[in-house]
Formats: C-alpha cells, sequence, structure tokens
C-alpha cells in the first residue's frame, strides 16, 4: 500500500470514529423530548424548542465563525476543540439536571451544537475532496453508517437510562401534587446526570486523541478557483445545494425526532415509542449498504439523489394515506437483549420509519453535488452547508404547531409539508445541481 493511500486509510477510520460520536450525541435528542417534557413539565411545543431548536439553531449560528476559527487553527485541531466544546455541554447537563431547569439545558444543547457545528465544518470536506469526487457519495455513505450506527445504539441507551417505566411515570404523576411530585420529578431529571457525565468524559478522551492523531491535511481542491474565484455566491449549484440541504435536514430530524411523539398519539406505549427513532435510523443504515454497493458503479450521485426523493415521497403517501387506527406488527431492536421485538405499531408509524430509506443517499449525494467546481470557495462553502443544518431546528417547532389541538389527524396531515421538500430534492438532483452560473434577464 503507498503511502497515500495508508495515509487516506488512516483518515477515513479517524473520520469514521468521529462520525459514529456526531450520530451518538445527535441521535440521543430522540428520548430526550419525552424525558424533558415530563422532567421539566413542558408542553410538546416547549420541549421541541429546548431540545432540538436549540441543537440545531447552533448549527446556522455558529457554522461561519467555525470556518474562520479552522483557518487559524487547522482542521484538525479545530475537530479536537469541537470535541472539547461538546464536552463542556455535555457537563452542563449536570447542574441542569440538579436544577430540572430548561434554561441550563437548553444552554447545554446549544453548546452541544456548537462544538459539532466546528467538527460537522472541518470533517465534511475530508471526506469529499480526499479522494475522487465521483466517488464522494460512497465515502460519504461509509461516514453515514458510522453516523446511523452511533444514532441507533443512542436512544436504546438513553431511553433504557432516563425513561424506565415512562408509562407507569406519567401514571404516577397524575396522582400526585406539591412536594411529592416535585421530588419524584427531582429523582427522574437526575437520571440524565451519569449518562452525560460519561458522555462528557467520552468527548475530552477523544478531542486529545484527534489531537496527537495521524490525520493528514487537508488539500483543498484549486482546479476551478482561477475561473471561479473564492465567492461561494456565484455557484448556482451550492446556493442551490445549501437550500436542498435545509429541506433534506429538516425531513431527516422530522421522521427521527416525531416519530416518537406520532406513534404516542396514536395510542403506542411510550415504553415502546421511546425506541423507535432507533427504527428510522436502521431504515437509514440499510439505504447507506445500498449506496456504498451501487455508488458510483451502477448508479451516478446525481441519479442516487433523484431515486431517493421518489421513494422519500412514496414514504410520505403512505404517512398520510394510512388508516391512523390500522397497525401491524414491526420487528423493533432490542440491544439489552440483543434480539429483536415484534411490536404492534400503527401502519402510519411504519412508513414514518421508512423515511429513513429515502433520506439515507441524500446528503452523501447532495454534499459532493453542492461542492463540485467550486474550487477555492470550498471552507466558506462547506460552511454554508453546514448553515444548513438550521433545517433541523425548526423540523419540530413547526410539526408541532401544525399538529397540535386535532387529535390523530392532525399529526398525521403535518407530513404534508415533506412533499414540497422532497419535491425540490428531486428537482436539484436532475437540474439544479448541473448549474454552474446563473442565468441572465434581458
Amino acid at each position: 500500500m503507498s503511502t497515500t493511500s495508508r495515509s487516506t486509510a488512516t483518515a477515513i477510520i479517524i473520520l469514521g470514529v468521529l462520525f459514529f460520536l456526531f450520530g451518538f450525541v445527535t441521535w440521543l435528542n430522540g428520548p430526550l423530548i419525552p424525558f424533558m417534557r415530563i422532567a421539566c413539565e413542558l408542553s410538546d411545543f416547549e420541549a421541541s424548542i429546548v431540545v432540538p431548536f436549540a441543537f440545531y439553531a447552533s448549527y446556522f449560528v455558529m457554522a461561519l465563525p467555525a470556518s474562520v476559527l479552522l483557518k487559524r487553527t487547522g482542521m484538525k485541531n479545530g475537530m479536537a476543540l469541537g470535541l472539547a466544546v461538546m464536552a463542556v455541554g455535555a457537563f452542563l447537563f449536570i447542574p441542569a439536571a440538579h436544577a430540572r431547569s430548561a434554561g441550563l439545558f437548553l444552554t447545554g444543547f446549544f453548546t452541544i451544537g456548537t462544538g459539532l457545528a466546528v467538527l460537522q465544518t472541518a470533517s465534511n470536506p475530508y471526506v469529499t475532496v480526499i479522494g475522487p469526487i465521483a466517488s464522494a457519495a460512497k465515502r460519504i455513505s461509509i461516514m453515514g453508517i458510522c453516523n446511523k450506527l452511533g444514532g441507533i445504539v443512542a436512544p436504546f441507551i438513553l431511553g433504557a437510562l432516563i425513561l424506565v417505566d415512562a408509562d407507569q411515570l406519567k401514571t404516577d404523576l397524575l396522582t400526585l401534587e406539591g412536594p411529592a411530585r416535585a421530588l419524584l420529578l427531582d429523582e427522574r431529571a437526575r437520571l440524565v446526570v451519569m449518562p452525560y457525565a460519561v458522555l462528557g468524559a467520552g468527548l475530552l478522551a477523544a478531542a486529545v486523541l484527534i489531537r496527537f492523531s495521524p490525520l493528514p491535511p487537508l488539500q483543498e481542491e484549486e482546479s476551478g478557483a482561477a475561473r471561479s474565484g473564492a465567492s461561494p455566491w456565484g455557484h448556482p449549484q451550492l446556493v442551490l445545494g445549501v437550500a436542498a440541504l435545509f429541506v433534506y435536514v429538516w425531513a431527516e430530524v422530522l421522521a427521527g425526532d416525531s416519530i416518537a411523539v406520532y406513534a404516542e398519539r396514536l395510542g403506542t406505549p411510550l415504553d415502546i415509542a421511546k425506541s423507535l427513532t432507533s427504527v428510522t435510523l436502521s431504515a437509514m443504515l440499510v439505504g447507506y449498504v445500498i449506496g456504498i454497493a451501487l455508488i458510483p458503479r451502477f448508479l451516478s450521485q446525481r441519479w442516487a439523489l433523484a431515486l431517493s426523493s421518489l421513494c422519500a415521497l412514496a414514504c410520505v403517501a403512505g404517512v398520510l394515506v394510512a388508516d391512523p387506527q390500522s397497525a401491524t406488527m414491526f420487528p423493533v431492536m432490542d440491544f439489552a437483549e440483543l434480539r429483536l421485538n415484534w411490536v404492534d405499531l400503527p401502519v402510519s408509524v411504519v412508513f414514518v420509519a421508512l423515511l429513513g430509506l429515502g433520506n439515507a443517499l441524500m446528503w452523501p449525494a447532495i454534499w459532493p453535488l453542492a461542492v463540485d467546481g467550486i474550487g477555492s470557495a470550498l471552507k466558506t462553502g462547506s460552511a454554508l452547508l453546514i448553515m444548513a443544518i438550521l433545517g433541523g431546528a425548526l423540523a419540530m417547532p413547526v410539526w408541532t404547531a401544525m399538529s397540535t389541538g386535532a387529535g390523530a389527524a392532525a399529526s398525521q396531515s403535518a407530513y404534508w409539508l415533506l412533499v414540497p421538500f422532497y419535491g425540490f430534492i428531486g428537482w436539484y438532483a436532475l437540474r439544479g445541481s448541473r448549474l454552474r452560473a446563473w442565468a441572465k434577464g434581458g
């Protein structure tokens, strides 16, 4: 193996570990939404603000500052710093739990998201340009598998620790008032202390390991710099890619974070619903495997994105037309006992889970299509793409606002919003990503 090949393989392994951490930390949000609703006595809408909005909004606020920071620190040092910032955010959960303070929890989520913004801004360009651009979606799919493996495990671990006997807890809270109720809620809130203390320590250890790792320096693509310049705004494929990534992240987060709330509203016990985020991520994992097998040998990145949007639209149609009272047996992995449990789930909820299959190849395909040919605008372009993760901040608040007050039917119809999102992504795949100059009027 040549030195270059060894260097590339080392980078992929290191980045795979980082993407596992991304997924683990990000998809802890699924069980944290019902936890925050109970522990801090929040409404569904308030819980959606404290958890996903604070978490994903930090990407929008911090992505451009992160790109400036990375120019000074370099990519590797920036990654280590990002992990350290995430550790600070995790440790903030300790006083937040003891005070049962939604404000402190919100600060913790925002801090973790800030660290992730730095990490994502640094790591995604590595994956994209470390090899041929035509196979970038394949490499990103490998990172996606690492990401979703972390995401699949996270809800089960955290759900088992902080939402144990969740349905019994809801029943008990209905009968308690005053000091007895406050004492029970205090006890439950403190269940989050141990897992986040361990997570913080693990993130600090990862920061040290990355700082002293043999991660090679990133060589920016310069082939188009002379004709393109460094400004990102002259590249339609990038600007439209940012828009496509914005609505994609909105859709992905909605599929992963809303499924537990939606299932509970349709009558699924919380002890089952709390783990359903992992089912959505398992469907994404299947999609990543398909991408690795097919891209680029049998399927171009552009067509992979187009077919993914078509698959997602079919799943949305299933969510919308299925009878909310119609149920089917569906396998859910029990990681505690390492076996599949067949549970009774509404068919509409199953289609929400299957959205993961359609979503899987969208990030891997949109990213390389957006940065292809942007030359020395790569760092700023990467920051803009990371800012598009803001879509995840809006997913749950908007869905919750659209679905509150009219029962299961309103929750179901709120998924209509995904139809134009996936339609735009399909258009970007077939048309928008091919544009290399803005049309001039007159």
